[in-house]
């Protein structure tokens, strides 16, 4: 009886999630709350692990737990200088994964037969965590005021790069490489003459890696000698699931059923849902991903972009112009999905970011840090319009840090509210 009455909390969650699965892949914070219990879960026995390891719940990656009580603090640090090359690509596959894990048979099938995201909010996430990796690596370097410190930026990021390719994640990768080959950053010229021949190399290989050239034979030849963890190209392959929905008939003569397309439908389908059992060879830190989430919740437009670097760049018509080295094509099975800029979301993000530099920065747990850590975790931020203010010298409190990046997410969701709104009524003129 007492043996029942333990395993009840893990079985319950089995039932609920085996009956209403549905109700798991359209609630992100629910999905949250099953990641820490399968956390919970994974250091009991292995009877207790199973009883929510099911099909319908995706939960493969360790996600590293904080020390007990009775261990001393450890400091993580959650500034972008510090965090490695390897770290930073290893948690942005992990969100990838995630995203990916979460898009199902259903998805797809709808992807097929209305030929976009739209109204399908797995995929939806897909393409903003894509845009916003790629928008996020265009505003780190933009951020650095000197073209040796814009260099570095992007030195790091073509190390992510090549850390995302021995991962084998080539969705990530596409987005990192089509922020390093934007326009924004192709056109800084005195950043690009600092860059090293190995580091431009590097790009050159990727960007022709990920070229959509023969409709991505060099891609698609890397990906099928792929084994174990792996993150497809999502919208190569959406693609190919809609040329063959458009290629074959639904009905063969005699109005019989064309099984045939059906089962390759169901396979290609298949073959993309089998990643998911995969396990991803690394663990991730929950303070970093908290630092990573907000981070992408960041949106520019195109204009504040290009602003910014000729704020850091201005034009030289004594320099003659090199060609840019063409992008790899970012999402555009996606195009049209606009940025939601939904409150709620920013304030958890927030809440979550702060609760994570409390807990690894206030070390006396006095509700305040110091303003030099504060000021160093505010660089990973674009915020330069915003300031701050604190009622103890040198120090700054949750509150006031919690008010800072409110108000540095609000301006920049205004910034992009009015750009759409404008878009919208020149549309009706």
């Amino acid at each position: 009886m007492l043996c029942g009455i333990k395993l009840f909390p893990f079985s319950f969650p089995r039932h609920w999630i085996t009956q209403f699965p549905l109700v798991f892949e359209t609630d992100p914070l629910l999905e949250e709350v099953m990641g820490d219990l399968w956390a919970l879960v994974q250091v009991e026995k292995d009877e207790h692990r199973q009883l929510i390891d099911i099909p319908y719940l995706n939960l493969p990656v360790s996600i590293s737990q904080a020390p007990s009580p009775q261990v001393k603090k450890r400091k993580v640090s959650l500034l972008f200088d510090h965090m490695e090359a390897d770290e930073m690509a290893e948690h942005l596959s992990y969100l990838e994964f995630k995203n990916f894990c979460s898009v199902s048979f259903l998805d797809y099938h709808s992807y097929v037969v209305h030929g976009s995201v739209r109204n399908n909010p797995a995929l939806e996430r897909s393409v903003l965590l894509c845009n916003g990796v790629s928008q996020w690596v265009q505003l780190m370097i933009l951020n650095r005021h000197t073209p040796q410190q814009r260099a570095e930026v992007f030195t790091k990021f073509i190390h992510v790069a090549q850390k995302l390719r021995s991962l084998q994640n080539f969705n990530t990768l596409m987005a990192v490489i089509g922020g390093l080959c934007h326009s924004s950053i192709s056109r800084l010229k005195d950043t690009a003459s600092l860059l090293s021949s190995d580091v431009t190399k590097t790009l050159s290989e990727l960007t022709e890696l990920l070229s959509s050239y023969s409709n991505y034979t060099n891609y698609r030849r890397v990906y099928s000698e792929c084994s174990g963890f792996k993150v497809p190209i999502l919208g190569v392959h959406l693609k190919d699931l809609v040329s063959l929905n458009e290629a074959l008939p639904d009905y063969l003569e005699d109005d019989k059923i064309n099984l045939g397309k059906l089962q390759h439908l169901y396979s290609n389908i298949s073959d993309l849902l089998a990643v998911h059992k995969s396990k991803p060879p690394f663990e991730a830190n929950k303070d970093l991903l908290h630092l990573l989430t907000l981070s992408l919740d960041l949106y520019y437009t195109e204009d504040q972009i290009y602003e910014l670097s000729y704020a850091k760049e201005p034009k030289n018509p004594k320099i003659q112009p090199v060609a840019p080295m063409k992008p790899p094509v970012i999402a555009e099975w996606g195009s049209g999905v606009a940025p939601r800029l939904d409150p709620a979301t920013i304030s958890k993000h927030v809440k979550q970011m702060v609760d994570s530099i409390m807990k690894n920065y206030d070390l006396n747990m006095d509700g305040y840090i110091s303003l030099e850590d504060f000021e160093k975790i505010a660089a990973n931020f674009p915020f330069s319009f915003c300031t701050h203010d604190s009622d103890r010298e040198g120090e700054i409190s949750r509150e006031e840090i919690t008010s800072y990046f409110m108000r540095g997410m609000s301006v920049c969701a205004k910034l992009v509210i009015t750009f759409i709104q404008q878009s919208e009524l020149l549309l009706t003129l």
